[in-house]
């Protein structure tokens, strides 16, 4: 598509296919106009698991030269892979493209591994920052992901670019034109402190009021919150909880609680990566059949399932490939992303 970045060539570790083929349908229409075609399908390759739990990927095809993009979900729910399975893939995805001589190398990877160990607490690792080294020794020239954890991660990175995009536009599309949601009966809010900054940025674009839910965690216990108030009044209001991820789901269903509790009429919720670890389906299930929370509205970068999506009353699943075909396109034809990352 554009020779001063080499040829545009997707190809995708197994966890990543699907995602993979829906940016393609997305790429290929932004490329209709073009004097040069692109492939209907990312390039072949094959993920092999030997006995002894070693992985590696082989990219069957030639890619000398090709302006690459390895896509990779690192959490597969429709897989019995873990996060290191799918994180041992990718790296040696992208090795195996260094080595073949791909001119540019982007990891396009919705979901960026082990983003809350950002920090110490103790005698611990810095485990986001060995990830980002790990990718740069592989031979990545640039990172595509989705509403990372914390921005500090940007700063891990030595070489390589990261583009970290946003799901809110597209979800808040969906609120406005889909859920039809009344900006004059909703506030905004997020089930913790950290979330803030993402609250404050929905309440302005949909011109509602905001509110705060403080939590007090206890560190030495996985998902354990000691104690939670809120900021604001959410009396007969409809509430939009929004946060980048839900996980276990202890934070989210306490903070549906406590909203409950001080007068909310509606609580709907918006994350980018609905990892739904654990037992969190069950605990959601229940929540939505007490009446604690109404809808849960995730995106494919996390993709559970069309029999997920059309058995479960509460989940609605948006489409984010547009997104990710779109920045992808414009980063091989040399044109702004700006705009994109808003």
């Amino acid at each position: 598509m554009n020779d001063d970045r080499g040829t545009l060539s997707v190809i995708a570790c197994d966890s990543g296919k699907a995602f993979a083929e829906r940016i393609m349908i997305n790429l290929i229409k932004l490329a209709k106009d073009d004097e040069h075609d692109i492939t209907s399908h990312p390039k072949s390759t094959t993920e092999v698991k030997f006995p002894d739990g070693e992985i590696k990927v082989v990219v069957e095809e030639n890619v000398r030269g090709d302006d690459i993009y390895v896509v990779q979900c690192i959490l597969d729910p429709l897989s019995n892979r873990t996060v290191n399975d799918n994180l041992i893939a990718l790296l040696t995805a992208i090795h195996a493209c260094y080595q073949s001589d791909a001119d540019h190398i982007t990891a396009v990877i919705p979901q960026f591994p082990y983003s809350r160990q950002e920090r110490r607490k103790g005698r611990e690792a810095i485990s986001a920052k060995l990830v980002a080294g790990m990718l740069e020794l592989a031979g990545v020239q640039r990172v595509i992901t989705l509403d990372i954890h914390s921005e500090a991660i940007q700063g891990f990175f030595n070489n390589a670019k990261l583009e970290d995009l946003h799901a809110s536009s597209v979800i808040i599309d969906f609120l406005q034109t889909i859920l039809r949601i009344d900006p004059t009966r909703l506030v905004v809010t997020g089930p913790d402190v950290g979330s803030a900054e993402k609250a404050r940025h929905y309440s302005k674009r949909l011109g509602a009021e905001l509110a705060i839910v403080d939590k007090a965690r206890d560190y030495s216990k996985v998902s354990k919150v000691e104690s939670m108030r809120l900021v604001g009044d959410v009396k007969g209001k409809d509430v939009l909880v929004v946060d980048d991820m839900i996980s276990t789901g202890g934070t989210l269903i306490n903070a549906s609680k406590l909203l409950k509790e001080k007068g909310a009429e509606k609580i709907m919720v918006a994350v980018s990566l609905a990892f739904f670890t654990g037992n969190c389906i069950e605990r959601i299930n229940r929540a939505y059949e007490d009446g604690i929370l109404d809808v849960v509205i995730g995106t494919d970068a996390v993709f559970h399932g069309k029999e997920f999506v059309d058995q479960t009353p509460w989940y609605r699943e948006i489409s984010l490939a547009p997104l990710f075909a779109n920045v992808i396109y414009n980063i091989n034809k040399k044109f702004s992303v700006s705009e994109l990352l808003r």
